[in-house]
């Protein structure tokens, strides 16, 4: 069975073993819309998908008709070890027993396509951090983004903001205004690679001003990331 991680969504975006899995295989089981942006790969082929918060569901299906012999591609957007299905395919099938072989296929993670968009902020030691409390207790998250802040390390931030989960991201606005100046450089990448993306320059005083929503990615800088030709950009130092 593959765990498979498409990219963002679009098919410039996919890599050529992501396309090589898929064809090999003979099931492919994901969330709806990410069945859809790969229908071009799924022509003959059985599609399971189902909606929102049905992970587990999709997964042991995945593992069972990989247990019946099918070859699987199980679907994840971006890259299916970050924030995707990777984890708990193999953490399903050991729990239960089940002994099939998971090959786990990269992709371009969110993170790394919003920040191809913005420049280049991600040039040294960074951290991803979900702000979604659906798994994992608000403070613990909090206790994160403290660490991270006081490390002076770039942040990616993902599920930033819903409609139902505002304070989240003010919070985190918040410890990183007591760690960095305001003027530090926040990039919004909404809908990365779609036709409908949307890039957006601002700052930690006034990125809350923007339009940010569940497809958005936040990065916020570090001490010396600055804005270069309009281009957001973390120095390494190669160049003095």
């Amino acid at each position: 069975m593959f765990v498979v991680g498409i990219g963002p969504g679009n098919r410039l975006d996919r890599t050529h073993r992501a396309e090589a899995a898929i064809a090999a295989s003979t099931v492919v089981v994901g969330y709806d819309p990410y069945i859809e942006s790969i229908a071009d790969l799924c022509g003959g082929k059985e599609t399971v998908t189902s909606g929102m918060r049905k992970e587990s569901e999709r997964c042991g299906v995945a593992l069972q008709r990989a247990l019946q012999g099918a070859t699987v591609s199980l679907i994840s957007s971006g890259d299916a070890g970050v924030y995707g299905m990777a984890g708990l395919a193999l953490e399903m099938a050991a729990a239960e027993g089940w002994q099939v072989e998971i090959e786990v296929v990269a992709g371009v993670s969110a993170a790394n396509a919003a920040a191809a968009q913005l420049g280049a902020p991600l040039m040294l030691d960074s951290a991803t951090i979900s702000l979604s409390d659906l798994l994992v207790p608000w403070k613990m998250i909090v206790m994160r983004l403290e660490a991270v802040a006081a490390a002076d390390m770039v942040v990616s931030l993902y599920n930033p903001r819903s409609k139902k989960r505002i304070h989240q991201l003010e919070d985190a606005a918040k410890i990183f205004l007591q760690h960095r100046l305001g003027t530090t450089p926040v990039g919004i990448v909404t809908a990365a690679s779609d036709a409908t993306q949307q890039v957006v320059y601002s700052d930690l005083d006034h990125f809350l001003e923007e339009e940010i929503g569940m497809r958005s990615l936040v990065i916020i800088g570090n001490s010396t990331t600055q804005m270069i030709n309009g281009r957001m950009v973390t120095p390494r130092g190669y160049y003095q």
